[in-house]
C-alpha cells in the first residue's frame, strides 16, 4: 500500500512536470493603427567597431583577437557580405580607447606607434596613432561595403586631467587634419561624433556639460567650414556617454541647434562576469527596466525645442566585453530584440550594437566570422521592421515581448514576438484597433482595451502571411547556431549569407510562438491608417 502511494505521488509529479512542459497560452495581440507613437531612422540597426588590441582582457580572458579597428581583416569575404546583406548597415567607429587615438597627418608624418598595455594609464594602455594608409584600406571596405560611417572623435585632445576632470577646451586641430584628409578624398562619412564616455561623473574621466557643449559646438562649426558648398553635409553627433538627466539636458540645451544626434550608452545588464547574466536575460522585469533611459532622454529630447534627435550610440548588455557562452549565443537575442523594440517605441532613430566583431558580445564570431545568431536577429528587423512604430499591447503575460511597425519596402505590417518562457507556447491572435484616443503610447500591461474599440481590419488579395521562427539548435539556448522555420542558418563555403526564407501561413490561423523562440510576422496585407 505504501509503494503504491509513493508509486503515486511519483507518477503525479511527473504529471505536472508534463503538463507544465506542454502548456499553452491563448491571448490577443492589440495593434494600435490608428497612428504611429514613435519613427525611427530608416537604417535603425547600426552596429560598431572598436580600438581594442589583441591585449584587451577581461576577468582573464582575452576576447578581441584580431578585431581591433587597427588591425581586423578587411579581406575577409564573410565580413564584406555580413555588412553588404544589410544595405546599407551603419558603422560606429570609437569605444574606450577614441579618446587616446591621434591621427596621423600629411603635414607632418610623424612615427605612427599602436596602442601598448601599460595598466598604470587610462584605459590601461598609452596612446595609439592611426595611419593614414590604414584610414584608407578602412574607406575602400566601407565604400564596397555600402556602409554609413560614424567616427568617433578624440575629444580628450589639448585637455589636462584633474584627477577624474578633464579641463581645458577641446584642441580641434589633429580632428580637422582627418576630417579635412577624408574630404579631400572624397570618402563619405554619415557623422562625426565627439568622445567617449565622458559625460556625467565618465568612465575613468568625466567633461562638464558646459565644456562639452562649447568643445560640441567647435565642431559643427569645424564641420561646416570643412565642408561648405556640400548640400548634405555629415551630422553632428555626441556626447556618447551614460545617461545621466541634469548632464543631458544642460548639455543640450548650450548646445545651440549645433547637434544632430544625442548619443546614450547602454549596458544594463552589469558585468561580463556575472553568472547570472542569463538569468537576467532570463527576467521580464529587468527587461521591462530597460525602457526606463529611453523614456528619459525621449522626454529631455522633447522638451529641449530643439531638432537634435536620440540615439543608442553603443549597446552591448554586459559591459567589459560581454561574457562568453551567453552574449554570443542565441539567448542574447532575447534581450538584443527586446532592447531594439524598446528604443524605437520610445522614438531613438537609431541602435548601435556593440560590435559588429570583438569581444564576447559581436554580432560575428571573433575569430571565424562566422555569424553569431544575434546577427540573422539584426538582419530580419533590419529587413522587415519598417520606421512607423504602433502601439502594442498583450496583456497576458510578460514572458511574451510583443512589437509591431509598419512593414519595411513592403505593405502591410510586421509583429515581433519574443517569448522568453521556456515551457509555454503561445498561440496569438491579433486584434487592430483604429479608435481615436486620448493616449496612445506603447505598453504591455497598462493601456487594455476593450473588444468594442478592436476592430478586424480589412485584408485584401491572398488572406496569408509570412512568418520567421527563430530557435536554437536542439533547443539549447545557449547554442551558438540559430534554426529559422527550422533550418539551420550558416555561411556556405564562399562566405555568403544564407537567404531567410519565410513559411507562408493561413492568415486567420492563429500565431503559434514555440518556447524560448522568436518570430517575425509579416502581414503584407493589412492595411492600417497608420502606414499608409
Amino acid at each position: 500500500m505504501g509503494f503504491l502511494k509513493e508509486l503515486s505521488v511519483v507518477l503525479g509529479v511527473l504529471w505536472l512536470i508534463f503538463v507544465k512542459a506542454y502548456s499553452t497560452i491563448e491571448g490577443v495581440v492589440s495593434i494600435g493603427g490608428l497612428a504611429p507613437i514613435a519613427t525611427t531612422s530608416e537604417d535603425f540597426v547600426c552596429a560598431t567597431l572598436d580600438w581594442w588590441p589583441t591585449q584587451k582582457c577581461d576577468y582573464g580572458t582575452c576576447a578581441w583577437d584580431h578585431a581591433s579597428l587597427l588591425n581586423l581583416n578587411l579581406k575577409n569575404p564573410v565580413l564584406l557580405n555580413a555588412v553588404k546583406a544589410f544595405s546599407p548597415l551603419k558603422i560606429r567607429l570609437g569605444g574606450s580607447l577614441q579618446d587616446k587615438v591621434i591621427y596621423q597627418t600629411e603635414d607632418k608624418p610623424k612615427p605612427c606607434t599602436p596602442f601598448t598595455k601599460n595598466p598604470s594609464l587610462l584605459f590601461g594602455f598609452t596612446h595609439g596613432c592611426l595611419p593614414l594608409s590604414r584610414w584608407d584600406e578602412l574607406n575602400s571596405f566601407f565604400k564596397e561595403s555600402g556602409a554609413l560611417v560614424i567616427f568617433g572623435l578624440n575629444a580628450l585632445h589639448g585637455k589636462t586631467l584633474h584627477g577624474t576632470t578633464a579641463k581645458g577646451p577641446w584642441d580641434p586641430s589633429n580632428a580637422a587634419s582627418l576630417i579635412s584628409y577624408t574630404f579631400k578624398k572624397g570618402y563619405d562619412i554619415y557623422g562625426w561624433e565627439l568622445g567617449n564616455e565622458l559625460s556625467g561623473t565618465g568612465i575613468g574621466v568625466g567633461v562638464s556639460s558646459e565644456t562639452y557643449a562649447s568643445d560640441t559646438i567647435h565642431l559643427h562649426n569645424l564641420v561646416q567650414d570643412i565642408y561648405k558648398g556640400v548640400e548634405t553635409k555629415p551630422l553632428v553627433i555626441a556626447p556618447g556617454g551614460f545617461f545621466d538627466a541634469g548632464w543631458f539636458r544642460e548639455f543640450l540645451s548650450k548646445t545651440g541647434g549645433s547637434l544632430n544626434a544625442i548619443t546614450q550608452h547602454i549596458y544594463n545588464l552589469g558585468p561580463g562576469s556575472d553568472v547570472h547574466l542569463m538569468d537576467r536575460i532570463l527576467n521580464p522585469d529587468v527587461l521591462d527596466s530597460g525602457a526606463n533611459v529611453f523614456s528619459n532622454l525621449q522626454d529631455i529630447v522633447k522638451s529641449s525645442g530643439t531638432a537634435a534627435s536620440a540615439w543608442v550610440g553603443e549597446s552591448g548588455g554586459a559591459y567589459n566585453s560581454g561574457r562568453n557562452g551567453v552574449t554570443n549565443t542565441f539567448v542574447f537575442s532575447f534581450w538584443y530584440l527586446d532592447q531594439l523594440g524598446l528604443a524605437s517605441t520610445y522614438d531613438h532613430k537609431v541602435y548601435c550594437r556593440q560590435t559588429l566583431i570583438g569581444g564576447n558580445y559581436g554580432l560575428l564570431n571573433t575569430t571565424t566570422f562566422a555569424p553569431n545568431p544575434d546577427y540573422y536577429s539584426a538582419l530580419l528587423w533590419h529587413r522587415l521592421m519598417g520606421r512607423h512604430v504602433l502601439s502594442t499591447v498583450f496583456n497576458v503575460t510578460n514572458k511574451l515581448r510583443a512589437y509591431a511597425h509598419c512593414a519595411k519596402q513592403s505593405t502591410g505590417i510586421t509583429l515581433l514576438l519574443i517569448n522568453i518562457d521556456g515551457t509555454t507556447t503561445a498561440e496569438l491572435k491579433v486584434e487592430f484597433n483604429v479608435t481615436p484616443t486620448r493616449s496612445n503610447k506603447h505598453s504591455r500591461n497598462r493601456h487594455h482595451r476593450s473588444a468594442s474599440n478592436l476592430h478586424h481590419i480589412k485584408q485584401f488579395t491572398e488572406n496569408v502571411r509570412e512568418e520567421y521562427h527563430l530557435t536554437p539548435l536542439e533547443g539549447n539556448i545557449r547554442s551558438r547556431v540559430v534554426l529559422l522555420n527550422g533550418k539551420v542558418l550558416a555561411i556556405d563555403s564562399s562566405g555568403q549569407i544564407p537567404v531567410l526564407q519565410p513559411v507562408q501561413i493561413n492568415a486567420s490561423d492563429p500565431i503559434k510562438v514555440a518556447p524560448y523562440s522568436i518570430v517575425f510576422v509579416h502581414m503584407p496585407n493589412v492595411a492600417l491608417p497608420a502606414c499608409r
